[in-house]
C-alpha cells in the first residue's frame, strides 16, 4: 500500500493535543516489534509501565485498536505510529506476515463484520406487524401536527411583537420553545432554534440571521401542512430537516450507486449532547458530492475518520432527497490504488449560484460543498482570482490553511454554510490535504 502522507494523518486526530502527543511519540525509542503488510500496521509503544502497548492499525478503513487506557480513537499511539510509517525511515519496515496480537485482532474484526452481515440478513427477513406500524405512524403524525401548529403560532407572535424583542428574551425562552418540538417529536427543528437562540444572544449579525432563520423555520410549518402534495424528494429533505430519521435498513434497500469516491474533506463538532461527524465524498463517475454523517451521544466514541484525499471503492446508498443528500456505506469500503484528482473547482460567483440553487431545491439544507478555484487565504476571508470575496466561519483552520498554501492561489474544499465558506481541505502539490 502506498504509504500516507502527514497531513492525512493529522486528519485523523481526534484533537489537537492528542497529535502534539504522538508528534513526541513518532521517534524510534519507544517501539518495538513494529512491521506493516498491504492492510495491517502494528506495533509496541512502551508507556509508564512494564508491558508495553499494543498498537494494531487496518489500514482500509482505518480502524484503530490499543491496549492504552484512553477513550479517543485514535489515541496518540496509533497516530504515532502511522506517522512513524509514512516517515519511511526504517522504523517501521514491510513484512510477509503480520504479528500475532494484530492478526487476532483483525480476526475479531473480520468475524463481527460477518455476525453483523447476519443479523442485518436476518432482520431484513422479519414480517412487521402492519397493523402495530401503521398505529405508530398515526400516533405521531399528531404528534408532529400539533407540535407544528403550536410552533407556527410561537413564530406569528415573534414576528407580530417585532424581531428586536427576541435578543431581549433569555435562553430558556428558546430553550422552552425547543424543548416543546423535542415532545412533538420534532428534534431536528428543535436543535435548529436552541443554535439560533444562541446566535441572537451572541452575535452582531443576529438580526440578518434570525431573519433567515424565520424564513426556514415558516417555509417548514408550510410544507408540512402541504406535505401530501410534496414528492418523494422534497418530503425526504423535509423529514431530515425536522428530525425524523429513516432507517438504514430501507435505504440500503431504496438507492445505492457504486463508484470510486474521493474523500473531499471532513469535519467534527460537539455541542455537549451530541458529537456529529461530516464526511463529504464525490464519485468519480457520476460526479455526485454526498455526506456521510456519523453520531456519538453520551460516552460514545465517534468512528475513526476516512483519510482525506483517499479513494474509496465503494456502494453508497442515498437517503431520499433533492439535493446535499446524505449517504451511506452499504458494505465497508475499499481503498484503491489510484488517486483521483479533486474537481477543478469554480470562482465565489458560480458556487454562490451552484449553492443558491440547491437553497431554492432544499431550503433546509445547512451547508453547500464548493470547491473554489485560484483562491487566496487571508486571516478571515477567501479571495479569488476574480477578486470576489467570501468571509470564513468562525471555527475555520486558517492558521492551518495559510501555512499549506503559503499565501499563494490553490484549490479549497468547503462548506458554504449561508453567507460564509468553512473550508475543510486545500489541493497541494497535486495532493488533497486535510485542514
Amino acid at each position: 500500500m502506498t504509504r500516507w502522507t502527514p497531513a492525512q494523518v493529522a486528519g485523523l486526530a481526534p484533537d489537537a493535543s492528542s497529535l502534539a502527543a504522538a508528534r513526541k511519540l513518532a521517534r524510534s525509542g519507544p517501539w518495538s516489534d513494529t512491521g506493516s503488510t498491504d492492510t495491517l500496521l502494528w506495533g509496541k509503544c512502551q508507556g509508564s509501565g512494564k508491558t508495553p502497548y499494543q498498537v494494531s492499525i487496518d489500514l482500509t478503513g482505518p480502524a484503530f485498536r490499543c491496549t492504552c487506557p484512553s477513550r479517543k480513537l485514535p489515541c496518540k499511539h496509533g497516530l504515532a505510529l502511522l506517522l512513524l510509517w509514512v516517515e519511511g525511515s526504517g522504523s517501521v519496515e514491510d513484512a510477509a506476515e503480520a504479528a500475532g496480537f494484530a492478526q487476532d485482532w483483525a480476526a475479531e474484526r473480520s468475524a463481527r463484520a460477518e455476525a453483523r452481515a447476519a443479523g442485518d440478513a436476518a432482520r431484513a427477513t422479519r414480517t412487521p406487524d402492519p397493523a402495530a406500524a401503521a398505529k405508530r405512524l398515526e400516533e405521531r403524525l399528531a404528534l408532529m401536527d400539533g407540535g407544528m401548529d403550536d410552533f407556527a403560532r410561537w413564530l406569528t407572535d415573534l414576528v407580530r411583537g417585532g424581531t428586536a424583542s427576541a435578543r431581549q428574551q433569555s435562553y430558556a425562552w428558546w430553550d422552552g420553545t425547543a424543548a416543546r418540538l423535542v415532545d412533538a417529536q420534532l428534534p431536528g427543528l428543535a436543535d435548529d432554534v436552541r443554535s439560533v437562540g444562541g446566535l441572537v444572544a451572541g452575535r452582531p449579525d443576529w438580526a440578518d440571521r434570525l431573519l433567515v432563520a424565520l424564513g426556514r423555520w415558516w417555509t417548514a410549518t408550510r410544507a408540512w401542512a402541504g406535505r401530501g402534495s410534496l414528492d418523494e424528494a422534497q418530503l425526504g429533505d423535509l423529514r431530515a430537516y425536522l428530525g425524523w430519521a429513516t432507517s438504514s435498513e430501507s435505504v440500503r434497500r431504496a438507492d445505492a450507486v457504486t463508484d470510486r469516491w474521493l474523500v473531499l474533506g471532513a469535519h467534527r463538532t460537539d455541542d455537549g449532547r451530541l458529537q456529529q461527524q461530516r464526511t463529504w465524498l464525490r464519485g468519480l463517475a457520476t460526479g455526485e458530492t454526498v455526506q456521510v454523517l456519523d453520531f456519538a451521544a453520551g460516552g460514545q466514541v465517534l468512528p475513526v475518520a476516512r483519510v482525506v484525499g483517499s479513494a474509496l471503492d465503494a456502494t453508497l446508498a442515498r437517503y431520499p432527497g433533492a439535493t446535499v443528500r446524505r449517504a451511506l456505506f452499504v458494505d465497508e469500503p475499499t481503498v484503491a490504488d489510484d488517486s483521483v484528482r479533486m474537481p477543478s473547482g469554480s470562482t465565489l460567483e458560480d458556487a454562490r449560484s451552484a449553492a443558491a440553487a440547491a437553497w431554492g431545491l432544499n431550503p433546509w439544507a445547512r451547508r453547500v460543498p464548493v470547491v473554489v478555484a485560484d483562491a487566496r487565504v487571508g486571516t478571515d476571508r477567501v479571495v479569488d482570482a476574480e477578486g470576489a470575496s467570501v468571509a470564513l466561519t468562525d471555527d475555520a483552520a486558517v492558521w492551518s490553511l495559510l501555512a499549506l498554501t503559503g499565501g499563494r492561489p490553490a484549490q479549497v474544499f468547503g462548506e458554504l454554510e449561508e453567507s460564509r465558506l468553512r473550508p475543510l481541505s486545500v489541493v497541494v502539490g497535486g495532493e488533497v490535504m486535510a485542514l
